[in-house]
């Protein structure tokens, strides 16, 4: 189990899938039900973190006021992600050590993190990555020496592809970044 000390989140995470802030709220919809994500991170044309999205954020842009009884969805639907998104994103580095990486995710409760290099959005690291790491490690694994190429992920790109439509390379099953406090691990 010691092996799990060698562990950082470049050897684990994977590609992100982005958005831009311009994007439609219909576009992030599409695309977090496309990828069965909760989140994605907004980025500007040169990959650099912008905010993040979330279903939630979507659902709050429906809220009801006292002076709304139904909001317009398909009005709703064309305003920009940058309208919704969370601003303070807590991600991480790629040289981050798992075991920061663990206690970060029970401290806050979030599911994921965009991974962030010099302001740029490489990848993105959830639960599940530090589950798999754990049950690697049990089994006496350390990471390899190619860091991202962990069973058979691609490693994340330098510079993800951003528009309002989705990288699909790298692309698993629901990953979620709730926001809390802009605190990068570093």
């Amino acid at each position: 189990m010691y092996e799990f000390l060698e562990w950082r989140v470049e050897d684990v995470m994977s590609e992100p899938v982005c958005i831009a802030a311009t994007a439609t709220l219909a576009e992030a919809e599409r695309m977090l039900e496309k990828h069965g994500f909760n989140a994605l991170p907004v980025v500007d044309a040169d990959g650099r973190v912008q905010g993040l999205v979330t279903s939630l954020d979507l659902l709050r842009a429906f809220d009801f006021s006292e002076d709304t009884i139904l909001p317009a969805y398909h009005r709703i639907m064309q305003r920009e992600v940058a309208s919704v998104m969370s601003r303070d994103v807590l991600s991480v580095t790629p040289q981050a050590p798992l075991t920061r990486v663990l206690r970060k995710l029970v401290d806050t409760r979030n599911k994921s993190f965009p991974v962030v290099d010099v302001d740029r959005v490489v990848g993105v690291v959830a639960r599940e990555d530090v589950m798999e790491a754990l049950r690697r490690a049990t089994r006496g694994e350390k990471p390899a020496a190619t860091s991202g190429k962990q069973a058979g992920r691609p490693r994340a790109s330098e510079k993800p592809r951003e528009s309002g439509k989705a990288s699909r390379r790298g692309a698993r099953p629901r990953r979620a970044n709730t926001p809390r406090a802009a605190d990068p691990l570093r």
